[in-house]
């Protein structure tokens, strides 16, 4: 091919496709004059990927699992639980950072589940864990994964999420959380709530707060077919003898039938609040949403023993029940307000009895 068909064809194309002449200037390599120094060809006489390969070895890598000591953290710190574990699943040097003391799934779980505590382990950050050693040893990913999937679930004998059968009378079925008053106290922005849903029903179900793994021998009872928040506390156990009150910050609404929605109780600032919402059921058998409601705040904790507080569900008599913990966490469905009637004593009615007399009935 000769030079002037060449320099025809490159004309055409330039004319054509006035970016072709800008990319190709880009792309072909520069020529270098004859008396170029030995230093300054390897520079001018690189392709631009090249030049880039170059300069990569010549500069430090600064990938991002090189820079733990502080941006790395800062950053993953902003990921929920779900992303953390996708970037674990991404590269193993970021799993094992993030399992680290002081790393993303320590500072996750510590915000999560402050002011909880798991049956058999502790808070999340573990009673003995202020030391560095010991905190150096814990796998914080799986003790995150535990405590999610422990926390809103119920003990022996139900051992799980969800209750199908109450086998005896009064039972109670106790949850694998409790409630830590003391930390909570010290974070007054804070709060856990517990919500519970009740699908079938074919008795009574209540939800409780007791005090009886510090020592206690009291409880506040949430019923929500009646609207009624009760006290009490064990005076003696044989003959049995029990004193409380109660009061009713909100109407009676299923008229002898078993209540079917959801009921939670909430704790912040050292007071207690309950809510309820019920499943209205049709002649068609659809079933409609009620609103949320709530007792408000109705009573501190002087009523307790000790800074443990344990959620349980009471059943007043045994049969087919479908009951599942819904969450455990720390917003409600809607803020209560410190309920002022309720805190004063002279509004709770009394309601004590002795094993010899019929149980008060609201």
């Amino acid at each position: 091919m000769t030079c002037a068909k060449v320099y025809s064809e490159t004309n055409s194309l330039d004319e054509a496709c006035p970016w072709a002449f800008h990319v190709r200037r880009v792309l072909e390599p520069k020529k270098v004059p004859c008396d170029a120094g030995v230093e300054a060809s390897p520079l001018v006489n690189l392709w631009p990927l090249q030049r880039h390969t170059e300069v990569q070895a010549q500069v430090p890598s600064a990938a991002l699992q090189n820079l733990e000591d502080g941006p790395y953290f800062v950053v993953l710190g902003f990921l929920d639980a779900n992303s953390l574990a996708a970037a674990d699943a991404a590269c193993q040097t970021f799993r094992t950072l993030n399992m680290l003391a002081g790393g993303p799934w320590q500072d996750l779980g510590t915000e999560l589940f402050r002011g909880l505590e798991l049956e058999d382990e502790g808070t999340f950050q573990g009673e003995g864990c202020a030391d560095p050693d010991c905190a150096a040893r814990v796998d914080w990913r799986g003790r995150f994964a535990r405590f999610r999937w422990a926390l809103p679930s119920f003990r022996a004998p139900f051992n799980g999420p969800e209750i199908h059968c109450v086998e005896q009378a009064d039972e109670i079925a106790y949850c694998r959380c409790r409630l830590r008053a003391d930390i909570l106290s010290r974070q007054l922005n804070t709060g856990i709530y517990l919500e519970v849903e009740v699908i079938t029903n074919p008795d009574n179900v209540s939800v409780a707060v007791v005090d009886f793994e510090a020592g206690g021998c009291s409880s506040v009872t949430f019923s929500p077919d009646t609207g009624a928040v009760i006290r009490e506390r064990k005076v003696r156990e044989v003959p049995r003898k029990v004193e409380g009150a109660y009061i009713q910050p909100l109407a009676t609404i299923t008229a002898g039938q078993g209540f079917e929605g959801c009921m939670g109780v909430y704790l912040s600032g050292g007071n207690l609040a309950f809510f309820r919402r019920h499943y209205r059921h049709s002649d068609d058998n659809q079933v409609s949403l009620g609103p949320w409601e709530t007792t408000g705040f109705v009573t501190d904790l002087s009523w307790a023993e000790g800074a443990r507080l344990t959620p349980c569900l009471a059943f007043r008599n045994e049969g087919s029940y479908r009951v599942r913990m819904v969450c455990v966490g720390h917003s409600p469905p809607i803020l209560p307000e410190k309920n002022t009637a309720a805190f004063e004593e002279g509004n709770w009615s009394s309601l004590d009895w002795d094993a010899t007399e019929q149980d008060a009935e609201l």
